[in-house]
């Protein structure tokens, strides 16, 4: 039986291929974007939606409501990321990432929690990162935005324990989508030419990792075979093995060994 599913930036990359992916199985879905003309000829219900404003969550949250009763899954897919040093970051550049990546996932929730929680069922799937499972070098804000995520969604697994909702996270490595080409570069404004040449490098490597990374078909067919389980696991990691077995190194490898590990891959010797 088809379910009700709303997934939040589907206008393109990892929530595009989602949103399509699950709609092929005959579920209801809505797409969300803060720009509905982004979307043209989608086989899924476009909605409006900027997940930084209380207001436009909670008004496309009752539409669907309104038109089918109740949310049976929510995709908390909408991000961005900043890159720039943490030594030298505005705290205005944090917010921004943090107004996005986490405080939107808490909106989201919030506007859809109560209607699962009052018919007992329902599934929410938090996308995080494998950058959410330890900390990447100029891509800090990111890090510690999906850090945030780990955190919030093990804490509402505990809560929702007795009422039929499940909460999963899932993890992704890199993926070949416009996130590399939407991600804010912050200025470099240190007069420091050995630090400024490790951040180009690691800026260089990270986008390196991205254009070689697998299709979003790939991680839209795993939520698509977590939205059809009973019990999905509380977490997936998605992504190619030298990527995804990262965080088994991270519990393993001494902790100074483990940073020398990430800053060579980053090019900061």
């Amino acid at each position: 039986m088809g379910k009700v599913i709303l997934v939040t930036g589907a206008s393109s990359g990892l929530g595009l291929a989602t949103a399509k992916a699950l709609a092929a199985q005959g579920h209801t879905v809505y797409g969300t974007s803060r720009d509905i003309k982004r979307f043209s000829g989608v086989p899924f219900n476009p909605l409006q939606m900027d997940v930084t404003d209380d207001a436009s969550v909670n008004a496309a949250v009752a539409q669907v409501i309104k038109a089918h009763g109740s949310i049976d899954v929510l995709v908390n897919n909408a991000g961005n990321g900043i890159t720039g040093p943490l030594y030298d970051m505005p705290v205005e550049a944090a917010k921004k990432q943090f107004e996005v990546n986490f405080f939107g996932v808490v909106r989201v929730c919030s506007a859809v929690l109560p209607g699962m929680i009052e018919k007992g069922s329902g599934l929410v799937i938090n996308i995080s990162s494998l950058a959410g499972l330890f900390g990447l070098p100029y891509q800090g804000l990111y890090s510690a935005s999906k850090f945030a995520i780990e955190g919030y969604s093990e804490s509402l697994r505990m809560e929702l324990q007795n009422t039929g909702v499940r909460v999963t996270v899932l993890n992704p490595g890199d993926f070949k989508t416009d996130f590399t080409g939407n991600r804010e570069k912050l200025p470099f404004t240190l007069k420091n030419d050995k630090l400024k040449a490790e951040f180009d490098a690691a800026v260089a490597a990270m986008e390196k990792d991205e254009s070689i990374g697998a299709s979003p078909d790939v991680l839209a067919a795993k939520i698509v075979s977590i939205v059809g389980k009973s019990k999905p696991a509380h977490s997936y990691l998605v992504g190619a093995i030298g990527q995804t077995i990262v965080p088994m190194l991270k519990a393993i490898l001494p902790g100074g060994m483990f940073v020398k590990l990430m800053n060579d891959h980053y090019g900061i010797k």
